[in-house]
């Protein structure tokens, strides 16, 4: 792939993080509870993180042409979603708060992320920046499982409290 292209991937992809990472701010700063600001503040240092990636491998790339090494290991939470749906924070976000309208704006970021990071790990020909991409989607598929189950939850604890089951 020419450089120009790869370039523009890293920046669009580093543009999509700090979309993110906003949105989040915006939910931790406007959420009263300690554990809903502490459930959106992970994904802000998540999404910071990722920004740092992409910012060090695009000047990286900018001056040598290629992407630099780096380990992309994964702790036993970034494989796997992380039980993050105890009672405490399912009853702190009301469905139709602004912390549920984040959730469900987030859920299209995340889709979004996974779907360009595990096209882009398929595409790339640099082994480090397929292996960049390759986590980068890991990561982003476990925020999109967190933010879907939330939602789910939301949903049920709504139809419960509004007696919306038709059984």
């Amino acid at each position: 792939m020419d450089k120009s292209k790869t370039l523009t991937i890293l920046k669009n992809a580093f543009l999509m993080e700090k979309k993110g990472r906003s949105l989040y701010e915006k939910a931790m700063d406007h959420a009263k509870d300690d554990s809903v600001k502490a459930f959106f503040k992970d994904l802000v240092n998540d999404e910071q993180e990722h920004m740092n990636i992409l910012e060090q491998q695009f000047k990286a790339y900018i001056k040598d042409g290629k992407f630099l090494t780096h380990g992309y290991q994964f702790d036993d939470k970034a494989v796997k979603a992380p039980d993050i749906l105890d009672e405490t924070l399912k009853d702190k976000i009301n469905a139709a708060s602004f912390e549920a309208t984040v959730i469900t704006a987030s859920i299209s970021f995340e889709e979004k992320a996974v779907n360009m990071y595990a096209q882009r790990a398929k595409e790339a020909t640099d082994p480090e920046e397929k292996k960049m991409y390759n986590w980068l989607s890991t990561w982003e598929k476990t925020h999109l499982e967190k933010l879907m189950a939330l939602e789910a939850s939301l949903m049920e604890n709504l139809w419960n409290d509004n007696n919306f089951w038709p059984f």
